[in-house]
C-alpha cells in the first residue's frame, strides 16, 4: 500500500494573491535576510495585510539551516502562536518552516521521531510554502533536511504531516533569480525528476510528474538562464511537478552523494547532486538496473532499445545541459585541490553511505565503489564499472 501526498497548488501570474483570501489573524514567515533585506517578505506582508493578518518575520534562515535556527524560530512561534507558518525562499527557507512547524507543533519530539512511519499530531498551525528559486520543490512534499554543522552532515526528515497545506508557486517570485542560482536550481529539478523515476520507489503516479518535469528542464532551462520570462514561469513549474514526483517516490546516489559532498564543502545544493548524477546513472546501467533509457525513450531523446544505448544518450544530455549553463561538471572545477579533497574524502564516503538517499538506490555501492565514484567525480571522468 503506498500513498500520495499533494499540497493544495496555487500557480500561475498573481498566485500570490491566495494570501488575500485566508482566513486568521496571524502568521510566522520564516525566510533568510537577503530575501527579507530585497523586499520578498514585504511583497508577501501586503497581501497577508489585506486579509487582516499580521505578519511577524523570522528572517535568520541560514543556507543549509541547523537545528540550532530552528530552535530559534520556534521560540518565535510559541511566543507568538500564529495559524500559519509560511516559508518563504528556497529549499532552505521551506525546510525551515518545516522542521518550527514540527516542533512547535510536537515541543518533545526528537529528531528520530520525525520519519516516514508514524504521525505527529499537527493540528495548532498550517503552513505555507512560497518558493523564490526553482529547483528544490520542497513546496511540494514532505521532506525536510536539517545540517549538523559540527559533524559536517546533513539530515533528512521526512513524514507527511509536514506535507505544506498550500504551495503558491507564482513565476514573478523566481523571475529576477540570478543566472547561477537559476541553473544550479533547474539542475535540481532535474536531477529530482531523473532520480524520482528511476529509484527504488517509483511508482505509475509519479512516473508521469517525473518525466513531465524532465522534459520541462531540457526545453526550458536554458531559455531561463538567458533571462526569458517565459521560460523562467515553466521552470517554476517544473521544479513543483518534480517535487510531486520524487515526493512521491524517491531520490537516490546523485543526492547521497551530492548531499554529503555539498554540506563538506560548502557547495550549493542543487550543484552538487546535480554533479554526481551523470555517474550515478552511468553506475547503475553498468549493473543492469534501472529506467534511465527507458526515460530517454519516453522524453524522444533516444530511439535505441537497449538500455544501455539509450541511457548513454540521456547522460550526453545531462552533461550537454550541464555545460551550457556553465555547470562545473567536475568537483575539481570547483577550486578544490587534491589534498583537500583526500583529506576529506573518508568522510564524504562515510557520509555518504549514512544518507537516507541511497537506500532507494537501483544498484547500491559497496564502500570501496562509492569512494571510486567520489574519485571519478573529482575528475569528471566517465564511470566505467
Amino acid at each position: 500500500m503506498w500513498f500520495f501526498n499533494s499540497p493544495q497548488i496555487v500557480f500561475g501570474e498573481h498566485a500570490l494573491e491566495y494570501l488575500e483570501d485566508l482566513p486568521g489573524s496571524k502568521a510566522l514567515l520564516v525566510t533568510d535576510p537577503m530575501l527579507h533585506g530585497l523586499g520578498f517578505s514585504e511583497r508577501v506582508r501586503v497581501h497577508l495585510e489585506r486579509a487582516g493578518i499580521e505578519a511577524i518575520v523570522f528572517a535568520e534562515v541560514e543556507p543549509e539551516p541547523s537545528l540550532q535556527v530552528v530552535q530559534r524560530g520556534v521560540e518565535v512561534m510559541r511566543a507568538t502562536k500564529p495559524e500559519w507558518i509560511i516559508g518563504l525562499g528556497g529549499g532552505s527557507a521551506m525546510d525551515a518552516a518545516k522542521a518550527i512547524w514540527a516542533f512547535y507543533e510536537r515541543p518533545d519530539l526528537v529528531l528520530e521521531e520525525i520519519s516516514p512511519i508514524g504521525t505527529l499530531g499537527i493540528c495548532k498551525a498550517k503552513m505555507i510554502a512560497i518558493p523564490t528559486t526553482s529547483g528544490s520543490g520542497s513546496e511540494a512534499n514532505w521532506i525536510t533536511i536539517l545540517t549538523d554543522k559540527q559533524s559536517k552532515r546533513k539530515q533528512l526528515l521526512a513524514n507527511r504531516e509536514l506535507m505544506p497545506t498550500i504551495a503558491i508557486v507564482d513565476p514573478e517570485m523566481s523571475a529576477e533569480l540570478p543566472t547561477d542560482i537559476a541553473a544550479d536550481s533547474g539542475l535540481d529539478a532535474l536531477t529530482h525528476a531523473v532520480e524520482g523515476y528511476s529509484c527504488n520507489w517509483h511508482n505509475d503516479f509519479s512516473d508521469g510528474l517525473c518525466l513531465k518535469a524532465a522534459r520541462m528542464v531540457f526545453d526550458h532551462l536554458r531559455a531561463a538562464i538567458a533571462g526569458s520570462r517565459r521560460a523562467r514561469a515553466r521552470m517554476a513549474n517544473a521544479a513543483t511537478i518534480a517535487g510531486l514526483g520524487f515526493g512521491n517516490s524517491g531520490v537516490a546516489l546523485a543526492h547521497a552523494m551530492g548531499n554529503s559532498f555539498g554540506v563538506y564543502f560548502g557547495i550549493p545544493h542543487g550543484r552538487a547532486v546535480s554533479l554526481f548524477l551523470p555517474g550515478a546513472i552511468e553506475f547503475a546501467t553498468n549493473g543492469g538496473v534501472g529506467r534511465h533509457g527507458e526515460m530517454a525513450r519516453f522524453l524522444n531523446l533516444s530511439t535505441d532499445p537497449s538500455e544501455e544505448g539509450a541511457s548513454a544518450v540521456l547522460v550526453e544530455r545531462i552533461r550537454t545541459l550541464m555545460a551550457n549553463v556553465k555547470h562545473p561538471g567536475a568537483i575539481a572545477k570547483l577550486g578544490i585541490s587534491t589534498t583537500d579533497f583526500d583529506s576529506a574524502l573518508d568522510t564524504l564516503v562515510s557520509n555518504a553511505e549514512l544518507d537516507a538517499c541511497i537506500l532507494t538506490t537501483p544498484r547500491i555501492p559497496d564502500h570501496v565503489e562509492l569512494q571510486r565514484l567520489f574519485e571519478y567525480a573529482y575528475v569528471g571522468k566517465s564511470v566505467d564499472f
